[in-house]
């Protein structure tokens, strides 16, 4: 197979993840590549695209096929995250993950990295405020080692929220991105105010 087609393969498994995840609301990049693959007969030996090829295929699909309507779907996201972490100052939060990098869809959670001395103080805030929430936890790499942290889920009226909570130290050190492998990109209040005021 010559170097230039198993290019526009990659290409091809890209533009198919794009709209798997475009339509189904996922976040599993490596599942998504892997349907694509199957849905276009394309043996995944031949090369698969890296996540970060996906994301911009994805940006490209919200672009081209969304428009207005994921423009207006992201600031509604980004809103209700900067209420959010008005509310949650305590704990230092920072927008990260879809909402943040702009390729938010409708089935997609706003989610926050919280620092706390314990979970606990988090679902005791939840609590007093009356905001029912559900925990759980899940799984984040930094280096070559993974660990497990305290997550909390919870609605906004129909805005879903993913609150992943860290030790106070946590703040220095991002968790690695699944998407390409590098830090995670994190905002705090006053940078999502200052992109929200950009595109007012």
């Amino acid at each position: 197979m010559s170097k230039r087609h198993s290019e526009q393969l990659r290409i091809r498994i890209a533009q198919e993840a794009a709209r798997v995840l475009a339509s189904e609301g996922g976040r599993d990049y490596l599942a998504a590549k892997r349907k694509a693959a199957t849905r276009l007969g394309i043996d995944p030996q031949a090369g698969m695209p890296t996540n970060r090829e996906v994301e911009q295929e994805l940006i490209m699909h919200q672009r081209l096929f969304e428009g207005e309507g994921h423009d207006q779907l992201l600031s509604n996201m980004r809103y209700a995250a900067m209420d959010a972490m008005r509310m949650l100052d305590q704990f230092q939060p920072r927008l990260t993950g879809s909402v943040l990098r702009g390729t938010a869809a409708g089935h997609s959670d706003v989610n926050l990295h919280l620092f706390a001395d314990s979970a606990k103080d988090v679902a005791l805030f939840l609590i007093e405020h009356q905001i029912p929430f559900e925990s759980g936890d899940k799984r984040f790499r930094f280096g070559k080692e993974t660990s497990y942290f305290p997550v909390i889920r919870l609605m906004a009226g129909e805005v879903p929220f993913e609150l992943a909570i860290f030790p106070l130290e946590g703040i220095r050190q991002a968790p690695l991105s699944a998407v390409d492998g590098r830090p995670m990109q994190r905002a705090g209040l006053k940078q999502l105010e200052e992109m929200l005021a950009d595109y007012a």
